[in-house]
């Protein structure tokens, strides 16, 4: 059995005549008709009810087709990841990541990368843990980062780590002088949000702590929230991975109630095989995180 064989059968199959089948295929009818008695004989039945106008597939026939297509995807697959395997010395990655991993935490991991694999080009697309789901649900990149839980459902995920989220204060505040923190002795503070999921973790810790923020400024950029804590404008919670290489105005406070954290994964889609390059960049991320450079001690 071979897999052309297979692959003129699917044809017949949908196209539900020889005729219509062999031009699709570019070949002549007779042939097509040949390989098929050729495949019938080796299953031993037939796979067609071959009449004047169209042809239906036997009880064997509806049995096997199926299979016929799920060994012709097995083989697609495997051409595809030996293509892959090759494209380490060339070819395209893209990766979509919220801010703060593509900030803190893929610069370290992609600088590896790329010293390994120079004629990889990587692409990074940076957003929302809802667009970062997007991407990678319609292919647009091969894998993503994002904060649990994911939006969607049609995903692999391995969680790479869980981390807590700090209090950024800047350098002249008072509460730079401390170590800890109890939320809600933040009550009568400004505050400046970091948009998405941290944003939503923030205010649900705030109204738990007993108070509703008051919020003077919103920002989805790590830089541009950090820039307004430096400048005494208000307060920010965010991530710890988010903490990392801060500038010498800002002061990292740790939170001791309520307990705020979020788990970080790295996600792809379901029932595909992640492609060589990104499997090798999910392994240096796990190296990267193993040792702690990229996490900042609270406090």
């Amino acid at each position: 059995m071979e897999l052309y064989q297979l692959g003129y059968f699917i044809e017949i199959a949908r196209q539900r005549s020889f005729t219509r089948a062999a031009g699709r295929l570019h070949m002549a009818q007779p042939a097509l008709s040949q390989q098929m008695k050729n495949l019938e004989a080796e299953l031993g039945t037939p796979l067609f009810n071959r009449g004047r106008k169209e042809v239906q597939l036997t009880a064997a026939g509806k049995a096997f087709l199926p299979r016929a297509e799920g060994l012709l995807a097995q083989a697609e697959a495997a051409k595809a990841v030996v293509s892959d395997v090759a494209r380490l010395r060339g070819g395209k990655l893209t990766i979509a990541a919220i801010p703060s991993v593509s900030a803190c935490l893929l610069p370290q991991v992609i600088q590896r990368f790329s010293r390994q694999h120079p004629q990889v080009a990587l692409q990074l697309i940076e957003d929302s843990s809802e667009r970062v789901a997007d991407c990678v649900e319609s292919g647009q990149a091969d894998i993503g980062f994002l904060q649990l839980p994911a939006s969607k459902s049609a995903f692999k995920a391995q969680p790479l780590i869980t981390e807590p989220f700090v209090l950024l204060v800047g350098k002249s505040h008072a509460l730079a002088r401390q170590k800890a923190v109890l939320l809600r002795q933040l009550s009568a503070e400004s505050f400046i949000f970091y948009k998405g999921r941290a944003r939503d973790t923030a205010l649900e810790s705030c109204r738990k702590a007993g108070f509703e923020p008051r919020i003077v400024c919103e920002s989805g950029e790590l830089g541009t929230v950090r820039a307004l804590v430096a400048a005494g404008l208000g307060l920010a919670i965010v991530p710890r991975l988010a903490a990392g290489n801060l500038p010498t105005t800002i002061r990292t406070v740790a939170i001791r109630e309520p307990k705020m954290q979020r788990q970080i994964a790295a996600v792809w889609q379901k029932g595909s095989v992640l492609s060589p390059a990104a499997a090798t960049l999910l392994d240096l991320t796990a190296d990267v995180l193993a040792q702690g450079d990229t996490l900042p001690a609270s406090g």
